[in-house]
């Protein structure tokens, strides 16, 4: 039996909108993942921390507030300081050129709203697969 894709989903910062981290949550677990949420108001650490200690595949952040650049360099920078070599995707409301950046830093995907929940499923999958061929 294959092992069950885990994915982590996190709020960081102090946004307090939730509804399309736990709609994402919920498509990635009805297609078969085992997926953890943090809750809000999460820290870069504590994200990162909660990722070692269950021992997952992904990570997906969700930032509405603004802060995706600050809030992903910080979490980039932190994982590669540690050796953590875990692929990362957000969602949330974050400008074109702001996505290039993200994903120019380290960051795999960036999801905007209206993405097709289908896709967020495909390319999960895609990345943890690429990921386990580098292994």
């Amino acid at each position: 039996m294959e092992r069950k894709i885990r994915v982590l989903i996190a709020k960081p910062g102090l946004d307090g909108h939730d509804r399309g981290a736990k709609v994402v949550a919920r498509a990635l677990r009805d297609a078969g993942m085992e997926v953890i949420y943090t809750g809000l108001r999460q820290t870069v650490d504590q994200i990162i921390k909660t990722a070692i200690q269950e021992d997952v595949d992904i990570i997906g952040l969700s930032i509405l507030s603004g802060a995706h650049m600050r809030i992903c360099d910080k979490m980039m920078k932190k994982m590669k300081e540690e050796g953590i070599d875990i692929p990362v995707f957000v969602g949330g409301i974050i400008p074109p050129d702001d996505a290039e950046k993200l994903k120019e830093m380290g960051i795999f995907e960036v999801f905007g709203p209206g993405t097709p929940l289908s896709l967020v499923v495909e390319k999960v999958k895609e990345a943890v697969q690429k990921e386990g061929a580098k292994a």
